[in-house]
């Protein structure tokens, strides 16, 4: 290079200097995820933030104290808990607070209310059960005493185990006595519900008794000495006694992998749970509107049945669609492809945020056979948790996972489960306002990747009628879990019931409506899960028609917006988006489907 070339070159780095420090410094941005606008944020921090963390760390203090559900020491101490809270809270000035306070003001005080109805319902639930278990709090106690570290009398507690071996017998003995049999059939049978309740019951408190065991056992010679053998004794007793409870009061039988029982709450308690989650709906008015929706649906589905050549028998077209499967092997593949097309659709129509981070840490996983038998479809967040046949299922339940798990199908599901759909979700839960973690609700978190089905069916995502089937599909599933499950609720419907709508409603195949309903009945999801899905998509719909559509708010400000509150009632969500006036007292009134 020439004396001259040099001045020029370093002439031009000079000029250049400033915008490559920029470039850099974006990239740099990029790729620590740093948004510009997250200051802004972080300058409307709410004075309840250290509130609610305390309380939070409080709370998990003493859950992690007092961890057996089954105590009524537990309860104890989190229904003070709750109830001092609620004194601390009422004694705040509501009128002084900045808006994104009041925000967090009322989310803590719906969530101290709903936690102490939820220790009502849990109360009355073991109430109910108890008759089944009379030796619950005696094995809740010695964990809590095992906690304390109180000083054990190993002869004494040999005694007290015996006593609960002979009040076990006693309960059966009771039991066995009322099954009567006349003509071939079972009468005077307690609730099924109630003793398949006592079930799970009897199966945590096993758990619990022999981890409080092991806890001494070898270590403390006197103590081992005295309590094995009835230790041993009452163990056996309690499997015999949770295997008959199982097989003879509530009727599933050893190999019976089909009965689904149950546990109905009730109108009243529904419309409580929906309180709780400021739905101002009934259940009814909530079944009309998955009614609603569904009649689009088999609409829109005719159409792409058409366009396939069955014309309006769209059973047809689906079961054509159920036939588009990959080849054993080659479904992680497919989820690959299909999750980079949904990025690549998101990110080209600039609809959300997706930071690169988000993009390049998500992971997958394939579900094993014992999985799929309550799982029979993907689970996703960070890590997409993939459906299909194993080499250990039988011939028929393969030939099902495969239907059920094809092309189309997952052309739906992928970016629920994944980008823009729970894993981006959950990326920007850990980052901005972590602490409303304790808010969760699933009109928030299913409502969130639903919503994404619904607006990118609008934006033409689906761009063959088989796709447009596969993306109806699951828009008909979300219709029938309302229904379904709130009529189940309601005792209108019963477990067998539903896996029939399921299969004939909407086209699932038999094995998976039935794991799909043993899910949603399991007890492990609220009573509302199931219906939050569609529901909580059609309020944030409805939040962009208000927002987005009226010109109010960038589609992509709209969506970066929702995230960045964190997880709460879809209606709070639009109180801090419009910065609606709020009072101490605030009731959602929100009706957002009325005018849809």
């Amino acid at each position: 290079m020439t004396r001259t070339a040099s001045i020029f070159a370093l002439a031009l780095i000079g000029t250049l200097a400033p915008c490559l420090a920029q470039t850099q410094k974006t990239e740099t941005n990029l790729r620590m995820n740093i948004d510009p606008r997250d200051r802004q944020l972080e300058e409307k921090t709410s004075e309840m933030r250290g509130p609610i963390e305390r309380f939070s760390a409080d709370l998990g203090a003493i859950e992690r104290t007092y961890h057996e559900e089954l105590s009524s020491v537990r309860r104890k101490h989190l229904r003070d808990y709750y109830s001092a809270w609620q004194t601390e809270l009422e004694a705040r000035d509501f009128g002084k607070l900045s808006h994104p306070a009041q925000v967090d003001f009322l989310l803590l005080k719906n969530h101290l209310r709903t936690a102490l109805k939820q220790m009502d319902i849990h109360e009355k639930q073991f109430a109910e059960a108890a008759p089944f278990l009379p030796f619950m709090e005696k094995i809740a106690a010695y964990e809590e005493s095992r906690h304390r570290l109180d000083t054990i009398d190993p002869p004494n507690i040999a005694d007290e185990i015996m006593a609960l071996k002979k009040q076990l017998e006693a309960t059966r003995k009771k039991l066995e006595a009322e099954l009567v049999t006349v003509a071939g059939k079972t009468t005077n049978l307690p609730s099924k519900a109630i003793a398949n309740r006592a079930v799970r019951l009897a199966g945590r408190l096993q758990g619990l008794f022999n981890r409080w065991f092991g806890f001494y056992n070898g270590y403390d010679p006197l103590f081992t000495w005295w309590v094995s053998e009835p230790h041993k004794v009452f163990d056996a007793d309690l499997t015999s006694y949770i295997t008959f409870l199982k097989e003879k009061v509530v009727g599933i039988k050893p190999g019976d992998d089909s009965t689904i029982v149950g546990d109905p709450i009730g109108r009243d308690a529904l419309l409580s749970a929906l309180e709780d989650e400021m739905i101002p709906y009934t259940p009814e008015e909530l079944v009309e509107i998955a009614n609603k929706e569904m009649a689009w649906c088999e609409k829109e589905m005719r159409k792409a049945s058409n366009e396939m050549g069955f014309g309006d028998d769209w059973h047809k077209a689906l079961e054509k669609v159920k036939t588009l499967h990959v080849e054993p092997g080659k479904q992680p593949e497919l989820i690959k492809r299909l999750a980079l097309e949904a990025i690549e659709f998101v990110e080209k129509r600039d609809l959300v945020t997706i930071p690169p981070l988000a993009k390049d840490t998500w992971r997958m996983s394939m579900m094993s056979a014992e999985a799929q038998m309550v799982n029979p479809f993907f689970l996703g967040g960070e890590q997409i948790q993939v459906s299909f046949p194993t080499n250990t299922m039988p011939q028929d339940k393969k030939l099902m996972s495969l239907r059920g798990n094809n092309i189309h199908f997952a052309h739906a599901t992928v970016q629920h489960e994944l980008i823009p759909g729970h894993h981006l979700q959950g990326f920007m839960q850990e980052r901005y306002r972590t602490y409303r973690a304790p808010f969760s609700t699933p009109f928030w978190i299913e409502g969130w990747a639903l919503y994404w089905e619904l607006i990118l069916f609008d934006k033409g995502f689906a761009d063959t009628p088989e796709s447009r089937v596969g993306m109806l599909f699951w828009r008909m599933h979300r219709c029938a879990r309302i229904i379904f499950s709130l009529q189940f609720h309601l005792g209108k419907m019963t477990p067998e019931q539903c896996v029939d709508y399921l299969v004939e409603r909407v086209g699932h195949e038999r094995e998976n409506a039935a794991g799909e309903v043993r899910r949603s009945f399991l007890g492990t999801y609220s009573p509302l899960y199931q219906a939050a899905y569609l529901l909580g998509g059609l309020q944030i719909r409805s939040l962009r028609h208000e927002l987005v559509d009226s010109g109010k708010m960038k589609e992509r400000d709209f969506h970066d917006a929702i995230l960045k509150e964190n997880s709460m009632p879809i209606e709070i969500v639009r109180a801090s988006l419009t910065g609606a006036k709020l009072t101490k007292d605030w009731k959602a009134v929100w009706r957002f489907y009325d005018n849809q």
